[in-house]
C-alpha cells in the first residue's frame, strides 16, 4: 500500500512538473515575442562559464533585429530591451514601474544586500539622496591631491620596472585604482601603484578571482536571488567584508574625535549620514555605512581598472590616435604653471573624452541593466509584462550595432567628438545607464580614468609587441560578470623622456 501511495505521489510530481516546464516554455510563443527554445534546466543561461554575458547580450542583439528578445533565466521569463526608444521609457519615462533591480544579495549578506547597488526601495531612495553629494564639481575637485598622488606613482611604477613588455595591464591599472578608490571610501593610505602589494589590493585581488564555489554566489545573485539565502551565498568573500568592518571601525573612531562640519570625502558623507539619522531617530547601521564604502570600492577599482586597460591596449594599436591625443595633452600641460594636469582643466579637453567614451562604447564594463517590473507593464501595443518580470536593457548591443556606430569593431574616437557626438541617436549610449539609478560615481571614474590615461601618454609611448593579439582578438573572462580582459595583456612603454 505505501508502495503504490509512493508510486502515485511520483506519477503526480512527475506530470505537475512536466506540464509546468510545458507552460513555463510556451511563454514567450503565446507572446508572440522572439526567442531561443530554452534548455529545459538552464532557461537561456547555457552561455555562462562558457562566455562573457556581454559577449552573449551582443550576439543577441545581433541574432534578432526585433525592439525585444524573450528570455529564462532558468524557468523564469525575462526579456532583453534592444530598442532605444524602450529604453528610455524603462530607465526614465516610467522609472516607476522599475525602480527596483532584480539582482539581490539577500539578508544573509548584510554588506552585500544593503548597498546602494543591490538594495532596493525604500533603503534605495534614502541612500541615492544622502550620497549624492559627495559628488558635486567641489568635492570632485578636492580630490586632485589623490589623484596627483597616485597617477605620479603609476608613471614611477613602470619607470623602475625592469622589463616593461611584461607588466600586465590589468594588474597595473588595477592596483592604482584599488588606491584611489580605497583611499576615497575608506580614508587610508594605501601602497599598491608603488609596489602592487597591501592589504587592500589583498581584498581587490580575492575579487578578481572566481572559483566555482563564487561563480555560484554570482549567478544566484543576478539570475536566481531566492537561492541567495538559502543557500547563504553572499556579494562578498567573508574575508573581505570583515576587513572593511575592521578599517572602518579604526577609522571613525579616529575621525570622531576630528570632525568638521563640512565633509571632506565619502568616508565623511558616510559617518555624517549615520549621525543624521541618529539625530532624526532614523536608524542606520553600520552594515549599511560599511555597504557603501564597499560597493564604491568595488565598482569602481575593477571597473576602471578595465576600461584603463583597453584603452591603453587600444592606443598602442592606433599610434594615430595616440599621437593626437599627446599633442592635446602636451598643450595643456605647457599652459600650466607647475605642470599639472587639473581635474576640471582635463574634464574640458575633447579628444581624451572622445577616447575615454569610445573606450566605454566599446567595452562598456557592465553592458546591460537589470530591472523588475513592479506591476503589469505595457512594453508596447503588442506585448504586456507581468509584474515581476525581469528586465534588462542591452546597453552593450546597442553600442556594437553597426547601423548606429558605424564599423563598431574599429576604434574611433572621432564618433564623440564634440560635432559628431550631437548625431549619435539617443539611449544607444548607456556605459553608465540613465535615469534615476543611473551610476552615482559616474563622475569620479571618469577623472581616475582620464587621469590615468593622461599621464601615461604623457610620459610614455605605448608601442604594441610583435605577435600580440590584437585588440578585436583579446578574450574576455567566462567566469565572472563584467566585461574584462580574460588574458594579460601586455604593451611596450617607451620613454618619451630620458630616465
Amino acid at each position: 500500500m505505501i508502495a503504490i501511495f509512493s508510486s502515485v505521489i511520483v506519477v503526480c510530481l512527475i506530470t505537475w512538473v512536466y506540464f509546468r516546464w510545458v507552460n513555463v516554455r510556451q511563454f514567450w510563443k503565446r507572446r508572440g515575442v522572439s526567442h531561443l527554445p530554452p534548455h529545459p534546466i538552464l532557461g537561456s543561461l547555457t552561455f555562462l562559464q562558457r562566455k562573457n554575458p556581454a559577449t552573449w547580450m551582443i550576439e543577441m542583439y545581433q541574432k534578432f533585429n526585433t525592439p525585444y528578445v524573450g528570455i529564462w533565466l532558468f524557468w523564469r521569463p525575462a526579456l532583453i530591451i534592444n530598442s532605444p526608444e524602450i529604453a528610455k521609457n524603462v530607465l526614465v519615462k516610467d522609472f516607476e514601474f522599475f525602480r527596483d533591480r532584480f539582482l539581490s544579495s539577500g539578508s544573509s549578506d548584510p554588506v552585500g544586500g544593503l548597498n546602494l547597488f543591490t538594495t532596493n526601495d525604500p533603503l534605495w531612495s534614502s541612500l541615492r539622496r544622502r550620497l549624492t553629494s559627495v559628488f558635486t564639481s567641489s568635492k570632485l575637485k578636492a580630490m586632485q591631491p589623490l589623484i596627483d598622488t597616485k597617477t605620479f606613482e603609476l608613471v614611477e611604477r613602470i619607470r623602475s620596472t625592469e622589463n616593461k613588455t611584461k607588466i600586465s595591464l590589468r594588474y597595473l591599472f588595477t592596483d592604482f585604482t584599488t588606491d584611489i578608490f580605497a583611499t576615497a571610501a575608506f580614508g587610508i593610505k594605501t601602497n599598491a601603484t608603488l609596489t602592487g602589494e597591501d592589504p587592500m589590493r589583498t581584498v581587490t585581488k580575492a575579487f578578481m578571482e572566481f572559483d566555482m564555489y563564487r561563480g555560484l554566489n554570482w549567478i544566484s545573485i543576478f539570475f536566481f536571488p531566492k537561492l541567495v539565502d538559502i543557500f547563504r551565498f553572499s556579494f562578498f568573500p567573508k574575508s573581505s567584508t570583515d576587513y572593511f568592518t575592521r578599517v572602518f571601525n579604526i577609522v571613525s573612531q579616529k575621525r570622531a574625535s576630528n570632525r568638521n562640519t563640512e565633509s571632506k570625502d565619502f568616508l565623511d558623507v558616510l559617518l555624517k549620514m549615520k549621525e543624521e539619522g541618529a539625530n532624526n531617530g532614523e536608524a542606520i547601521s553600520d552594515h549599511i555605512i560599511i555597504a557603501q564604502a564597499a560597493i564604491f570600492l568595488f565598482g569602481g577599482f575593477e571597473t576602471s581598472g578595465s576600461i584603463l586597460s583597453f584603452a591603453t591596449y587600444e592606443l598602442a594599436f592606433n599610434q594615430d590616435v595616440q599621437e593626437k591625443l599627446y599633442n592635446e595633452l602636451k598643450e595643456v600641460q605647457m599652459q600650466s604653471k607647475d605642470g599639472r594636469l587639473e581635474i576640471i582643466k582635463l574634464s574640458e579637453l575633447p579628444y581624451i573624452n572622445a577616447v575615454t567614451k569610445e573606450t566605454l562604447r566599446k567595452y562598456v564594463p557592465m553592458g546591460w541593466l537589470d530591472r523588475v517590473a513592479a506591476l503589469d507593464y505595457k512594453v508596447d501595443d503588442n506585448l504586456t509584462i507581468p509584474a515581476g518580470t525581469p528586465i534588462y536593457v542591452n546597453a552593450i548591443g546597442m553600442q556594437h550595432d553597426s547601423k548606429i556606430y558605424p564599423d563598431p569593431d574599429t576604434f574611433n574616437p572621432d564618433r564623440f567628438l564634440p560635432e559628431n557626438e550631437k548625431n549619435i541617436k539617443p539611449y544607444t549610449y548607456l556605459p553608465f545607464g540613465d535615469g534615476p539609478r543611473s551610476c552615482i560615481g559616474k563622475r569620479f571614474g571618469q577623472i581616475s580614468v582620464r587621469h590615468g590615461i593622461a599621464n601615461l601618454i604623457l610620459n610614455y609611448k605605448l608601442v604594441p609587441l610583435p605577435g600580440a593579439p590584437k585588440p578585436n582578438e583579446v578574450e574576455f573572462d567566462k567566469r565572472g560578470l563584467f566585461l574584462v580582459p580574460g588574458q594579460h595583456l601586455h604593451v611596450n612603454f617607451v620613454s618619451r623622456n630620458q630616465d
